[in-house]
């Protein structure tokens, strides 16, 4: 269990790492990344050019026999879903650990919500739902999020994100932006992930080692599979099979960027070695813009 000193050293550490992200994310030209993502209907009225044609109501044009367009406004209440991947997977790390790059990222994206006044939920997963926060709003609720992001302590286990996606997709009562940050070592949760896509905004959010892409030349190398504990010794001094290695993690990828376009989730590839504030801020103003989307 963490001390509440060493929380809220770990929390400061993270506010000024991610403060300069904060405020890209959060004013100017990406002020609209947490503003009314969702609309709602405001009323039928008359009419006007300039109006944008697709919103004609016909029934009730034809019945009064003039034009007629249903008004939306946009949703002054809109909740973001912070869906974190706890499971053992995220210690592994060559410099950074993934779970520290994840706290991160979500810290950043967090902060910057706050920032617009936003609410924010929180739910923790691995193989199940072990930690879930309903979203609200205010600083001191931020806080708590964090904290029990830092707290969680991972236990062994697969991943089945499918499986979680089924269970809090019904926890859901109001139209929300949801997004998910794993490094997807799961079974393939695109059915539920197209369920949870039909009534709310998703974003996925993969966070990789470089070593999980590139196996090192190392010669002879015990692997041990963080979430079901399983062993292997492999020769890496052996290019072909340093080769395997490397078509395999390019296959995870293309299926994961080829799983994402067909849900129609925006999506984006992160590393552990790599700066994040671009790839966030191209997914999310992507994402406004309908090119959600890359690395």
């Amino acid at each position: 269990m963490t001390d509440l000193k060493t929380l809220l050293r770990s929390l400061h550490t993270i506010e000024l790492k991610t403060g300069i992200l904060v405020e890209g994310l959060a004013a100017g030209e990406h002020r609209s990344l947490f503003k009314g993502q969702g609309i709602e209907f405001s009323e039928i009225r008359e009419y006007v050019p300039g109006d944008d044609v697709r919103t004609i109501d016909w029934k009730v044009t034809a019945r009064l026999n003039k034009p007629y367009i249903k008004d939306f406004s946009e949703e002054r209440d809109q909740r973001y879903y912070f869906l974190i991947d706890g499971s053992a997977s995220g210690s592994f790390g060559s410099d950074v650990s993934k779970a520290q790059r994840i706290l991160e990222v979500t810290a950043s994206l967090m902060f910057a919500a706050q920032k617009q006044h936003e609410l924010i939920g929180l739910c923790i997963f691995t193989d199940r739902i072990e930690q879930y926060i309903p979203a609200r709003r205010g600083r001191r609720h931020l806080i708590a999020l964090l904290n029990t992001l830092i707290a969680f302590t991972p236990h062994p286990g697969r991943t089945d994100l499918g499986k979680v996606l089924r269970e809090f997709t019904p926890l859901l009562k109001r139209q929300s932006s949801v997004i998910v940050i794993s490094d997807f070592f799961t079974e393939d949760p695109a059915r539920a992930l197209s369920l949870l896509r039909l009534h709310h905004e998703v974003s996925a959010i993969r966070v990789t080692d470089p070593r999980e892409h590139d196996l090192p030349d190392c010669g002879l190398m015990m692997f041990e599979d963080e979430e079901s504990g399983e062993q292997l010794l492999v020769d890496t001094s052996d290019p072909a099979i340093r080769e395997r290695y490397r078509l395999a993690t390019e296959a995870a990828t293309g299926t994961f960027t080829e799983m994402c376009r067909r849900c129609r989730v925006g999506q984006v590839d992160l590393g552990t070695d790599e700066p994040y504030d671009i790839p966030l801020k191209r997914l999310f103003c992507g994402r406004r813009a309908g090119t959600a989307g890359g690395r």
